[in-house]
């Protein structure tokens, strides 16, 4: 290790990392601590090991040139879609998800690391490619290499972990420059079909009165009929763009599929969804309806929250965690906690670590002079962002329970073991941020 690469490390990014992993660390502790002061988990010694190992691994690659692995990105990338498909047939179901590998006690989770993988290939591709004129191209490609992780990790099935690909997918397409308008497409698509599932539902569970037009959503016939009405609809429009080149010919058509694939994938999913993911919407819309069961989590996460008031109980001094009310608490729930101990003091300080860790992503992304570095730049905020808001929203209730952990913070070597592997290539890209 040289010196003066380490001198150029960005120490703010570093120690933002570190200080979550701490924080994580010293709650992990106290979610194993009963009501009456026994300490009835080993976790945090689990932690410590993990923290001590993603720290030694994020300075590893820290040192190392990351263009070395820009030849490599592919064969990363195939060797974690091999590992996904080895788990969905042969992995070891937690929490109703086969999404763990290992030996005994020992065990990995390979989605945790193809979130890594999956940012390196497409970053690649999209260097690869940026001299390239057609942006469809590229930006269907771009979603194949983000879909076929994200699919196979949907069949263990994981939910939660796979909602990370798509913000890495817009993002680094963003940043990439290709069509503003294709970008759209796939963010309009995504969240008219997340309204599209969670209107019936909350019509049955929350409103329990009949709207017709909420009704014909879990209708399959009349959804079928207004795809094939849409698609009638977009070939006309086509033959009158390719006619009169008329604009608003052109915004029919991306207009009706959006509309089109948005009803077809959200039928589908009321087909596919199990139970319980069913019901995690539902009690996303109002934890109420379910107060025992499925609305528990959210109740007990947001009594925890508000409990803390603005000063919080004091470390060790939390109550819905050591009377066990908050199931998941050293994973999931690990915020509920923190908050409820250090109070909202505490909350704001762990979103000043995140927002550092964000901005030095996004300075990192416009100093340096290599655009595959820029992309995973992109990729990793996109990450990181993204699970510190759903995770966080989640607690307080103002996000559906996915099962997506707090980076850092929650119990998990693999999760811990990737988010720092994530750090050390953005040390990398800083250190050497003037070279190409």
């Amino acid at each position: 290790m040289r010196l003066r690469n380490f001198l150029d490390i960005d120490f703010p990014l570093f120690l933002a990392a570190l200080i979550l992993t701490i924080f994580g660390i010293l709650f992990i502790y106290s979610s194993g601590i009963t009501s009456t002061g026994m300490l009835v988990s080993r976790e945090y010694l689990r932690q410590i090991v993990w923290a001590v190992s993603g720290v030694i691994i994020a300075l590893v690659i820290a040192m190392i040139n990351y263009r070395r692995i820009y030849d490599l990105s592919i064969y990363l990338y195939l060797g974690t879609l091999l590992l996904l498909l080895y788990t969905c047939i042969f992995g070891r179901p937690v929490n109703g998800a086969r999404a763990w590998i290992g030996i005994g006690s020992f065990g990995i989770q390979p989605s945790e690391f193809s979130k890594i993988t999956t940012i390196l290939f497409l970053a690649w591709y999209l260097d690869n490619t940026r001299r390239s004129q057609n942006s469809f191209i590229r930006f269907l490609l771009s979603c194949l290499i983000v879909l076929v992780p994200m699919g196979l990790i949907l069949i263990q099935p994981d939910f939660g972990t796979s909602l990370v690909f798509i913000p890495i997918l817009l993002v680094m397409t963003f940043i990439a420059g290709l069509s503003i308008r294709y970008v759209l497409f796939l963010a309009a698509s995504i969240g008219l079909t997340g309204t599209f599932m969670v209107l019936p539902l909350w019509q049955t569970a929350i409103l329990r009165n009949s709207v017709p037009a909420i009704m014909v959503l879990n209708n399959t016939r009349f959804v079928l009929i207004t795809i094939l009405a849409l698609a009638v609809i977009v070939g006309i429009a086509l033959f009158g763009f390719n006619r009169y080149k008329k604009r608003y010919f052109y915004w029919i058509v991306y207009a009706a599929v959006v509309i089109a694939i948005s009803l077809g994938v959200s039928l589908i999913s009321h087909k596919v969804l199990r139970d319980y993911q069913i019901m995690r919407l539902i009690v996303f819309l109002d934890p109420n309806v379910d107060p025992r069961g499925s609305g528990w989590n959210i109740i007990q996460s947001i009594t925890a929250i508000g409990s803390g008031g603005f000063w919080g109980k004091g470390y060790l001094q939390g109550t819905q965690s050591h009377y066990r009310f908050l199931p998941q608490q050293s994973t999931d729930f690990i915020f509920s906690i923190f908050s409820e101990e250090w109070g909202f003091l505490g909350g704001i300080l762990v979103f000043i670590l995140f927002l550092i860790i964000s901005f030095r992503l996004i300075r990192i992304m416009k100093v340096t002079s290599d655009p595959f570095g820029t992309y995973i730049g992109a990729g990793l905020a996109a990450m990181y962002s993204f699970h510190f808001l759903v995770n966080v929203g989640m607690t307080m209730g103002i996000m559906p329970i996915t099962g997506i952990p707090l980076l850092f913070m929650s119990y998990g070597g693999s999760a811990l073991i990737s988010a720092m592997t994530g750090i050390g290539l953005a040390i990398s890209i800083y250190i050497r941020r003037f070279q190409h």
